[in-house]
């Protein structure tokens, strides 16, 4: 049960850091970024993505361990 509520956990953290990630690539793309900023959230988000994959490595998971089969909608995280 440990493993299943730690696997719910890191897929909602994982999720929400790809949407951060997409949100940070929309206001980069529409220029509503200064390139200092840029700079500090692609270091966040590679910090982080590192830091999920430590996690996942932590706790004996991978990838697509987190990537949760939502049935006919599909996969909950989008395949990169």
């Amino acid at each position: 049960m440990q493993r299943d509520l730690t696997c719910l956990v890191l897929t909602i953290v994982e999720l929400v850091r790809q949407l951060v990630e997409r949100q940070c690539i929309r206001r980069m793309d529409r220029g509503d970024l200064s390139d200092e900023q840029i700079e500090t959230l692609g270091l966040t988000l590679m910090r982080l993505e590192e830091a999920m994959a430590e996690l996942c490595e932590h706790f004996g998971l991978s990838p697509s361990d987190l990537n949760l089969d939502l049935g006919p909608l599909g996969t909950l995280l989008p395949m990169d």
